[in-house]
């Protein structure tokens, strides 16, 4: 039998070979799946720990907040806050940055996470996760110490990106922009353990997944896109087509990573204002960085998610990605030129 690898060796050996990760980011790295591993036990216990239902408080975006969310929140600031590797970090659920306190030391990194993706499946037994982005800190030379402005980089600047899924096996997928890797807990040891290796999305496919109800108030491009999906083998598709959608993120990024497919949260005339739902910094980029290191492509309908400068903390995009060559059909669909 292969000797089994975890997911500290694997860092270490990353960080060996050719200097692909520092010191620092593989003890960042590792601090955070530990967090990842207190979520899961959290979510694990359901009813029984107390966690389920709504903490009747509303987050930075106006949703209503679960007992979960805040929880997974609170886990990963104390994980990460005191161990020297981070200047400061970001959350879908707070306002504004929370910077490392004085007392403990400063790192050169910066950390965004969604800590609970999905909220709405957490009370149904559905499949959630903690998405994660790891940035380095910019010199910016204002000498006021970390900023907001400073966490407004582009998904192409990210020097590692990962989420871990709470769903049958608790599972942590990362990439240090060497391939995508995907790691297991094994309960009984408490570690992480590589269970696959460079994974590669399928150029081609034949799932989509997208909310089908917001159907009428989606733009051409991709109404276009869906009914030649439906129309199946007798459509100009020539092939029969299955949607998925589970409502959450991370689930329905997991499947396309292990067996293809497109997934899209477009921009719809519900609120036109906003150029999309999912946020940029905390959801669209570490995904995007993760499924192009696996082969696949992520735009926004008309260009590169990696590639959008963002301008604020809590930026919305729309989304489409997966399986390379659908994901280009329905960029095309947008901006035939």
């Amino acid at each position: 039998m292969a000797q089994k690898i975890s997911l500290t060796r694997y860092l270490v050996e990353q960080q060996r070979a050719d200097g692909l990760i520092p010191g620092q980011l593989r003890l960042l790295l590792e601090v955070v799946a530990r967090a990842c591993k207190s979520i899961s036990q959290a979510v694990n216990k359901g009813a029984l720990g107390g966690v389920l239902g709504s903490a009747e408080s509303e987050n930075v975006q106006g949703e209503i907040q679960k007992k979960l969310d805040i929880i997974a929140n609170e886990v990963l600031i104390e994980a990460n806050e005191w161990g020297g590797h981070l200047a400061a970090m970001a959350s879908e659920e707070m306002d504004s940055i929370h910077l490392v306190p004085n007392r403990y030391p400063q790192g050169e990194y910066l950390l965004l996470f969604d800590p609970l993706d999905g909220s709405s499946n957490i009370d149904v037994n559905v499949s959630i996760g903690t998405i994660f982005s790891v940035l380095r800190k910019p010199e910016n030379g204002h000498g006021q110490g970390v900023q907001e402005s400073d966490f407004l980089q582009a998904g192409s600047k990210q020097v590692a990106a990962g989420y871990c899924i709470y769903g049958p096996q608790t599972t942590l997928v990362l990439t240090v922009g060497n391939g995508v890797a995907m790691f297991t807990l094994d309960r009984e040891q408490g570690s992480f353990m590589l269970t696959q290796e460079d994974i590669k999305i399928p150029a081609d496919t034949k799932e989509f997944a997208i909310n089908m109800s917001n159907m009428r108030h989606w733009d051409a491009p991709v109404k276009r896109y869906i009914d030649e999906c439906l129309a199946g083998k007798e459509g100009p598709r020539g092939k029969d087509f299955n949607m998925r959608w589970i409502a959450s993120m991370v689930a329905d990024v997991h499947r396309i990573l292990m067996r293809g497919g497109v997934f899209m949260y477009p921009w719809d005339k519900r609120e036109p204002e906003k150029a999309g739902k999912l946020r940029l910094m905390y959801e669209a980029n570490p995904m995007s960085w993760l499924v192009e290191q696996a082969g696949g492509a992520a735009t926004n309908g008309r260009q590169r998610i990696l590639d959008i400068a963002p301008t604020k903390l809590h930026e919305r995009v729309a989304v489409v990605l997966g399986s390379k060559n659908e994901v280009e059909r329905v960029t095309g669909y947008h901006d035939p030129l």
